[in-house]
């Protein structure tokens, strides 16, 4: 399980979880200015050019598509390039591989305030048990309570702590 812990500038924490990877990337697009293919995405130059529908770099496509055939050009037709707007910049493509987990967290940043991301239970129990200096400090205590009511809630700590 992944839990996410969100602070905004002004406000209380919120915690919430998503069951995997998908459900999380499902959980931050439907609450995200982009879509889901702006916060994270792989294709190739050609997959762009087939959904622009033409089938192949022909001059009437190099005329009506030139960035998507520099693109095949430089870095070959078949090679994915990955999209991330809010870590790379909108509309970026780069043939350097964006794990969906760096994507995901640089969306969650872009809102405001901060993103505490879990990866699992264990995690977010360290981090509740102070291994998330984040945390640390009174000033951080109702973002303890509100992941620690997450960790209870969810029945990952009993709620004796």
């Amino acid at each position: 399980m992944i839990h996410v812990l969100e602070l905004p500038p002004a406000g209380m924490p919120r915690a919430w979880f998503a069951h995997d990877e998908a459900d999380l990337a499902r959980k931050v697009a439907a609450t995200d200015a982009l879509q889901p293919w702006e916060i994270h995405d792989v294709l190739t130059p050609q997959e762009l050019l087939a959904a622009s529908g033409h089938d192949a770099p022909d001059a009437a496509a190099r005329a009506a598509l030139p960035a998507i055939c520099a693109l095949g050009d430089a870095h070959g037709w078949h090679t994915p390039l990955y999209r991330a707007d809010h870590l790379l910049g909108r509309g970026v493509l780069r043939p350097e591989p964006v794990p969906p987990r760096e994507a995901l967290a640089a969306a969650l940043s872009a809102r405001g305030g901060m993103a505490c991301l879990y990866w699992s239970d264990a995690e977010a129990i360290a981090a509740f048990e102070g291994a998330d200096p984040r945390l640390a400090g009174e000033a951080r205590w109702w973002a303890r309570r509100a992941l620690h009511q997450q960790l209870v809630e969810l029945e990952v700590l009993a709620d004796d702590q």
